[in-house]
């Protein structure tokens, strides 16, 4: 098990708490965000062995869960997310519609999922506006399974979310204003392409490229490995360049990981700036001093973007 430091809170807090399980290992985070400042960390764990219904229980205890709003994330593949067009309904329609527009194009059957949409903004100043959504659907038997583990562990969840929005909330801190941004992380899962601009998600795309691939030792596997990424990534972002032409893409960021000689190749091969960043450069981190080195920040990673989390996309 690994512990980091966090503040003991004896009142209730407006606060998230997000918990992550990955493989075997449970990372959870809280953030408070100050107007005008970064926002500050208040909580941040890893918890090795501990994605479990007992391992819940103990998180839940010695961080004090019951004072905090609470939220989980699905790993990648547990969920779809899919870009549609926008639908001309109400407000009270939409989901229903969504429904039927994806009846073909999920991999189960829309009877049995749970779904959600996300809208893209569009270009105002544009005469013809192409206006499109995500859909993001996962399997009810999934939902199901979370909510009893968390029930079963006494933690009451009020919103399960997904990487890309957990991603999407840590880049729209780091954008340059007026620019979009693209971020790269990986995991277990794979890699996570997002573009975010003015806060708000128009890309997402998963790379079939893992983390434990990248750090293979072997040269020419892992630039192999190299190579199938930066051809995903010249594909993706010049497909983006062509949907949404009002939007220029700052740079490229990679999130924080061991990963070695990526940025060096990208940087080589790719036309957009090509950087790493570390969680100091987002957060305020003095109140969990132990939070350092790039394997304990990659761990963490999404559940501080979870804990960012503001009222909006629920599955």
């Amino acid at each position: 098990m690994s512990r980091l430091r966090f503040f003991k809170r004896t009142v209730k807090t407006d606060a998230w708490l997000a918990f992550v399980l990955q493989g075997e290992r449970l990372a959870a985070a809280s953030v408070v965000r100050v107007p005008g400042a970064k926002p500050r960390v208040t909580l941040a764990g890893v918890f090795h062995g501990w994605a479990t219904q007992e391992g819940l229980e103990k998180a839940a205890r010695e961080l004090h869960a019951n004072l905090y709003r609470c939220s989980t994330v699905l790993a990648g593949g547990l969920y779809q997310v899919l870009t549609i067009d926008a639908l001309n309904v109400p407000p009270e329609e939409l989901r229903t519609a969504v429904r039927w527009r994806l009846k073909d194009l999920l991999d189960f059957h829309v009877d049995d999922a749970t779904v959600d949409v996300l809208d893209i903004p569009v270009d105002k100043s544009a005469m013809v506006r192409q206006h499109s959504m995500f859909a993001i659907a996962a399997r009810n038997s999934v939902i199901e399974q979370r909510q009893k583990l968390f029930a079963l562990a006494r933690i009451q969840l009020l919103a399960i979310d997904i990487p890309e929005m957990a991603q999407r909330n840590i880049s729209a801190l780091l954008e340059t204003e007026g620019r979009g941004l693209a971020l790269l992380s990986f995991d277990e899962d794979g890699g996570l392409l997002t573009v975010s601009f003015k806060g708000e998600l128009y890309l997402s795309r998963r790379i079939d490229v893992t983390l434990e691939q990248l750090l293979d030792p072997d040269h020419d596997r892992k630039h192999g490995r190299f190579e199938k990424i930066t051809l995903e990534l010249q594909r993706s972002l010049d497909h983006f360049d062509r949907q949404f032409h009002f939007i220029n893409v700052a740079r490229l960021l990679l999130a924080p990981s061991a990963i070695t000689g990526l940025e060096e190749y990208l940087s080589s091969n790719l036309y957009t700036p090509v950087a790493r960043f570390g969680l100091a450069e987002v957060f305020d981190l003095s109140g969990v001093p132990d939070l350092a080195g790039p394997d304990i920040e990659q761990q963490l990673f999404i559940a501080l973007g979870a804990a960012l989390r503001f009222e909006e996309t629920v599955l």
